[in-house]
């Protein structure tokens, strides 16, 4: 049905649609493949075959999605975190090797922080770090806060409401930020699984899908610690705009890194 109905990976979601509706794990799933589903596991699976044929994401309909090797809670309030963005996890990584190393007691700002992904996967990865994560959406704070709880970095991670950088204060060592980039007139021609349940708030960047960035890089200064980096998710083709954007700023575009398909997905800039 799935195949049938267009959709690219239908193997796959039938499978992960099958275990969430079954409770199994894949493992279980690959051990007690040729067991009977229930009366009632059958209807979980035919309701959940039945959105994914309306173009709703796997990951909405299970109500979970896997990001850097952990999974998160994924709302109606909340971008569906991409693999893409796992780049912007990588390049963070690396600035901190490169400097005092992981164990270093850093202080990290995730903009539109969203179910909380960033932040939350970097608090994960740097045992000394703590963090804040600002959101417009109180909806997505609440996500970004659960799943916080869910992976064990509660402690060590705030999340407030804020307009980007308006109202925040302290000084950060990392500014992180998936911000929205696609231009206003671009987003009905995005796919049905983007347009009908990422929320348009986390979508829109404007009438040139730069908006975000020109508020992220006036507010910026005045919070980066000294020897710290911003780290910025970059839409298709919008590295040299948004660099231009960062140096006018006051900042130095220090590295592009690309993601798997090669494209140029995440800005580094320092003072």
């Amino acid at each position: 049905m799935l195949r049938q109905a267009g959709i690219e990976t239908p193997e796959l979601d039938a499978r992960l649609l099958l275990c969430h509706a079954s409770g199994l794990t894949h493992e279980a799933y690959i051990a007690r493949g040729g067991e009977t589903l229930s009366a009632a596991a059958m209807a979980r699976f035919q309701a959940a075959l039945a959105r994914r044929l309306r173009r709703e994401p796997v990951s909405r309909i299970v109500g979970m999605r896997e990001f850097y090797g952990r999974e998160f809670i994924v709302t109606p309030d909340t971008l569906d975190p991409r693999p893409d963005t796992e780049t912007l996890i990588e390049a963070a990584l690396a600035f901190v090797e490169s400097g005092g190393g992981r164990q270093a007691p850093l202080s990290l700002l995730d903009l539109g922080t969203g179910t909380g992904c960033i932040l939350v996967t970097l608090l994960a990865e740097l045992p000394n770090a703590r963090g804040l994560g600002t959101d417009r959406s109180e909806g997505a704070l609440t996500v970004a806060a659960q799943n916080a709880r869910r992976l064990g970095v509660a402690a060590r991670a705030e999340f407030v409401a804020a307009d980007w950088l308006d109202r925040i204060g302290g000084h950060f060592d990392l500014i992180l930020s998936n911000p929205p980039y696609i231009a206003s007139a671009e987003i009905e021609t995005l796919s049905a699984d983007v347009t009908a349940y990422d929320p348009p708030l986390a979508l829109d960047g404007g009438e040139d899908g730069l908006a975000a960035y020109r508020k992220i890089a006036a507010g910026a200064g005045r919070v980066l610690a000294s020897g710290g980096a911003i780290l910025v998710e970059l839409g298709a083709n919008q590295a040299d705009e948004v660099a231009s954007i960062f140096h006018a700023a006051g900042f130095r575009p220090v590295n592009l890194r690309r993601d798997l398909c090669g494209r140029s997905r995440v800005l580094v800039a320092e003072r």
